[in-house]
């Protein structure tokens, strides 16, 4: 053990600034770092799982990529049929991030009741569906299958369930009006398998789930047609760069758009919690490097006398700002323990007894999201012990200012 670290060591024991005038600016400093870390933590869990969850649920309705003909039009109906029988369709192997890829199609109709009506659209997908979504959505009852003969078993939301008195086990006519309207419109009689809510209002109040091959022969489609494939990848962060090669593994005639493009009020306002998050991280630091200046300038004050004595005994500048800096640095590494403990804490028990609610209609969500990930904890906690302990360097240089005659003589 060096001397320095031994000195340093003296001047934090319990028993030797207990009494001191430090002790309460101590007790502070540690208390700003240790708020610091909470807020943080909760700002970078909370920001992060909400953009997540709210991506998740557009991408549970869109894929993370649609590849659909040039001349689709801007409507809910799927009007331009793209037959199935792709290079890329059913495994895009060509794309090395992409996990799946399905064929959909939609088809607008009106619920029609015998007092109410209301209209929906029915998303017609088939055996090759990708459901882990709306496992996580399903409320009641369970999934339809489609893997089989053609069924008129759906998939509603609980917005339509609510808003038109349905349960589980109840049928309803749907009506689908034709090109020439002086025909009467097609009629399916669907029966209710499951109840979902996304939280997402947007969606749940529009999407059916049902069977494609209705949708086909409502369209007079052959069975090899489809309206859209929605392309599911593994890596989000790489979403940019895997459009881009979707976009060239696809013929001239299909176009290819990536989640963002096809939904950018969203995404952008999802974006200003990062410019939220990286702000909230910048404050805290700068509060807690400050609280930690105060704290080792009073050190350095109350200390004075001694670093009198240690230069008249020869130590050098340096020798004597590395005693004070090794006393700074256990201060952060105590807040920084107690922040992290009570942080995490706080974040665990909003993970899993989602104790915060949020309303759905303005946050899409209903509790308090929360993503813990090692990384970006210890990025955290890196970074704050750094910074601090570089902003301290600033009223470490006062000590290389004392005279040592001066300084013996203090009172």
């Amino acid at each position: 053990m060096n001397l320095e670290y031994f000195i340093a060591k003296r001047i934090i024991d319990k028993k030797s600034y207990k009494s001191s005038i430090s002790a309460p600016i101590i007790k502070i400093g540690i208390a700003a770092i240790a708020i610091g870390i909470i807020v943080m933590l909760i700002a970078i869990a909370t920001g992060f799982g909400l953009q997540q969850k709210i991506r998740d649920k557009v991408v549970a309705f869109n894929g993370h990529v649609v590849i659909k003909k040039y001349d689709s039009n801007q409507s809910n109906d799927s009007e331009s049929p793209i037959s199935n029988v792709q290079d890329f369709y059913p495994e895009f192997k060509s794309v090395p991030n992409v996990t799946h890829i399905q064929a959909v199609a939609t088809k607008s109709g009106i619920i029609r009741l015998e007092n109410d009506f209301e209209y929906t659209v029915i998303k017609g997908v088939g055996a090759d569906y990708n459901w882990n979504y709306f496992k996580d959505f399903l409320v009641e009852g369970e999934l339809p299958d489609y893997s089989k003969k053609r069924n008129e078993d759906v998939l509603i939301s609980g917005y339509l369930a609510n808003r038109l008195n349905f349960k589980v086990g109840d049928t309803f006519n749907t009506y689908f009006l034709k090109e020439n309207l002086n025909k009467p419109p097609s009629i399916i009689t669907y029966n209710i398998t499951g109840i979902y809510n996304s939280g997402f209002k947007e969606y749940d109040k529009l999407y059916v789930i049902g069977d494609i091959r209705h949708v086909q022969r409502l369209n007079k489609w052959s069975k090899d047609q489809v309206g859209t494939f929605e392309v599911f990848i593994n890596d989000y962060d790489d979403l940019e760069a895997t459009w881009r090669a979707i976009r060239t593994e696809t013929p001239s005639r299909l176009n290819a758009t990536s989640v963002t493009q096809a939904n950018p009020k969203i995404f952008e306002w999802i974006s200003i919690f990062d410019s939220n998050t990286y702000g909230i991280i910048g404050v805290m630091i700068l509060i807690a490097g400050i609280n930690m200046i105060t704290a080792l300038l009073v050190l350095i004050l109350e200390r004075t006398q001694m670093i009198g004595i240690l230069k008249a005994l020869g130590a050098n500048n340096l020798a004597i700002r590395k005693i004070f800096l090794y006393n700074a640095a256990y201060l952060i590494i105590v807040g920084l323990f107690w922040g992290n403990l009570i942080g995490i804490s706080i974040l665990m028990a909003q993970k899993y007894l989602n104790l915060i609610p949020l309303d759905p209609s303005n946050y899409y969500v209903d509790t308090v999201p929360v993503y813990l990930d090692l990384g970006y904890i210890i990025a955290v906690n890196i970074g704050t012990f750094v910074v601090c302990l570089l902003m301290l360097l600033i009223p470490s240089v006062i000590i290389s200012k004392i005279s040592p005659v001066k300084a013996i003589k203090f009172d």
